[in-house]
Formats: structure tokens, C-alpha cells, sequence
């Protein structure tokens, strides 16, 4: 019995509902053995008991099993210290939090038309999934998406000075487009842009939340830098399409992050591909592993790869996500992995 050996086995162990095992995820954060004796340290992303608790049986189940094993110890509760190495001074000292929100996303794209939107609404419905408190801000002020993203539009109430954001299915909503006649164009200059998204950050009751998930405009304008000079971003995903052209403004958006000190939390490659429902062939509409030569350039990670599909254009359509229209679809088990993934990187405790 040696540590590979305990790893290799644990690669069989998945998450619940996702076909994808926790050794890839990084849950195992190591193995001690002594003699007969196992331990091992896990980091579970996850705001679901239940969860935890079946990974934890399986784990031990399963080492449990192997020739030479008597005991099995896990540790589920790593340090701080242990999770996340020493940054330095915090680049967002002067930055003033919102309060009750914990984690600050920006989904971001350099170029419009790579489902940046799409790829933001259904992270926030798998991180909700997951038992996170989620809230969705859409910072596009010119083109807002998510009034019929997620099938709302009622009008906004305020309290005093506070807008109260909408609410569906457990999440908080709010977007420019809930402000305006759906045929109204938005025809303002940039420092009014700038009010817009200081109000929706500072004047909307937004409460407790684990995840404050912001679709951006494409681009490298006014919005963009109005958040990360307003508020401490906790990381900013970058959405592309696999072909050279959007890649190249994928690398503009994540060289803008970087020249304001916001951490990347990598690249999600939307459209991958296609999967014919006929034939069962695999068509790359848009080229391949784009995304990939991409992260690997910039040293960031490909949190996921997001298929072309109908049902997933469909339920943006609908106001209906893909990930709570289908939970079974394999296009929603690939916006699980990247909700895992994202808040893998970004809870500092499992819970």
C-alpha cells in the first residue's frame, strides 16, 4: 500500500450528481499513512451536507477496501492557512466591501456574442444548486440580458434611498433592463453608465450572499472599470469561444484585469463544440482546444467547457436556465463542475 495507490482508487469516487471524481476537483488535499493506519485530508466545495457526507462515506468505503488498510481517518477541516498560500498585502485595502456579501464574481468576455451572459446566469443557478446564496447583477446597462434570461418584468421597489432587488427561486436579481420599457434604448454617456453600476452595487439591498455573480459588457470600458476601482472583486472569469478571433479578445479582457490587480479565476470556453443528437458525432463548429492553448499561455486554469446546444439557447429564450430546466443534462453537469470549480477556488472553508 502507498499513496498512489490510495489516490488511484479515489479517482473512483465522484462527486453526487456529477461524473466527474474528486481527485480532479483537488478535494484530496493529501494522504499520510502510518503502518495500517490512512489519513486523509479533503477539501469539499460545497454548501450541502448531504453532499459531504456521501463523499466522505464513499472515501472511506473505498480506501477502506484496499489490502493492508485497517483504519481510515479524514480530516474535512484544513486551516486557512493550509487552503490559501500567502498573496501579500491585500491589493483591495481601500476598496469598501458591500456588506453581507462575501464573494464578488465578474464573468467577462473581450468581444460580444461568445454567451457570456448565458455562462454567467447558469454559474449563479449551479452555484444556488450547490446551497449558495446567490445574487445576479447585470451590469450591461446598454444591452441587459437578464430580464428574459430568467423570465422577470416587474419593476424593482425602493425603500428610502435602497432598491430591493427581484427574487426568483432563491436568488436576487437585479439589471437595468427591470428599470426600463422593454423597447427603450438605453442612450446615455459614460459617466452615467458609471452612476448606474455605483448605484446597483451600493444601493441595492443585496443582504447576505455567499456569491455576488456580475455579467459584464464585453469590452474593456466604462463598466469594467468602474467595478474594479469601486468594489474588492474576488476573482473574474473570462468567456471565449474556441475560434482565433475571440480568443485574441480574450486575452485583452484578461491582460485588463490583470493591469488592476483583480485575480483571474480562468477561462471558460462557451460552444465548444457540437454533439449531434441524430448521429452522436462530435462537429467543432468553432475550432478546438482554443481555450486550452489559451490558459495554458496565460498560466490560468480552463474551468469548463461549455457544448453548443439548442436546449441551452432555448432556456435563455424562455427565461428558464438549462441548469433548472434539465438537471439531468450533460449541459448542466458541466456548469456544476464549473459552479465546483469556481467556488472550489474561492470558499475558504467547506461547509
Amino acid at each position: 500500500m502507498n499513496k498512489e495507490q490510495i489516490l488511484e482508487a479515489l479517482k473512483t469516487v465522484k462527486y453526487p450528481g456529477i461524473d466527474r471524481d474528486i481527485i480532479s476537483f483537488g478535494f484530496v488535499k493529501d494522504v499520510l499513512i502510518q503502518g495500517d493506519s490512512v489519513k486523509i485530508l479533503l477539501q469539499i466545495s460545497t454548501k450541502d451536507p448531504a453532499n459531504v457526507r456521501k463523499i466522505e462515506d464513499e472515501v472511506r468505503a473505498t480506501v477502506q477496501k484496499l489490502s493492508g488498510v485497517k483504519s481510515v481517518e479524514l480530516d474535512s477541516s484544513l486551516s486557512k492557512a493550509e487552503r490559501s498560500p500567502e498573496k501579500g498585502p491585500d491589493p483591495w485595502a481601500g476598496r469598501a466591501p458591500i456588506p453581507g456579501v462575501k464573494n464578488i464574481i465578474a464573468v467577462a468576455s473581450g468581444k460580444g456574442g461568445v454567451g457570456k451572459s448565458t455562462v454567467a446566469v447558469n454559474l449563479a443557478v449551479a452555484l444556488r444548486e450547490l446551497g449558495y446564496r446567490i445574487g445576479i447583477m447585470d451590469s450591461d446597462i446598454y444591452g441587459p440580458s437578464l430580464p428574459i434570461m430568467m423570465g422577470l418584468h416587474q419593476r424593482p421597489l425602493a425603500q428610502g434611498n435602497q432598491i430591493i432587488p427581484l427574487e426568483k427561486d432563491g436568488m436576487k436579481l437585479m439589471s437595468v433592463g427591470f428599470l426600463l420599457d422593454d423597447k427603450a434604448p438605453v442612450i446615455w454617456r459614460g459617466p452615467m453608465v458609471t452612476q448606474m453600476v455605483q448605484q446597483f452595487l451600493r444601493n441595492v439591498r443585496w443582504g447576505d450572499l455567499d456569491f455576488l455573480v456580475i455579467d459584464l459588457p464585453p469590452g474593456t470600458g466604462d463598466t469594467q472599470l468602474t467595478l474594479v476601482q469601486t468594489c474588492p472583486l474576488s476573482g473574474a472569469i473570462i468567456v471565449t469561444t474556441p475560434q482565433d478571433v475571440a480568443l485574441v479578445d480574450a486575452r485583452r479582457g484578461l491582460e485588463m484585469f490583470n493591469k488592476v490587480n483583480t485575480r483571474v479565476l480562468g477561462i471558460v470556453e462557451n460552444m465548444s463544440y457540437f454533439h449531434c443528437p441524430h448521429c452522436g458525432g462530435r462537429t467543432d463548429i468553432f475550432g478546438s482546444g482554443g481555450g486550452e492553448r489559451v490558459a495554458a499561455e496565460l498560466g490560468i486554469p480552463l474551468l469548463g467547457e461549455i457544448s453548443l446546444d439548442p436546449a441551452i439557447r432555448e432556456g435563455g429564450d424562455s427565461g428558464n436556465p438549462i441548469v433548472q430546466a434539465d438537471p439531468e443534462s450533460p449541459q448542466t453537469k458541466a456548469f456544476k463542475e464549473l459552479a465546483i470549480r469556481v467556488a472550489g477556488l474561492l470558499e475558504s472553508s467547506p461547509v
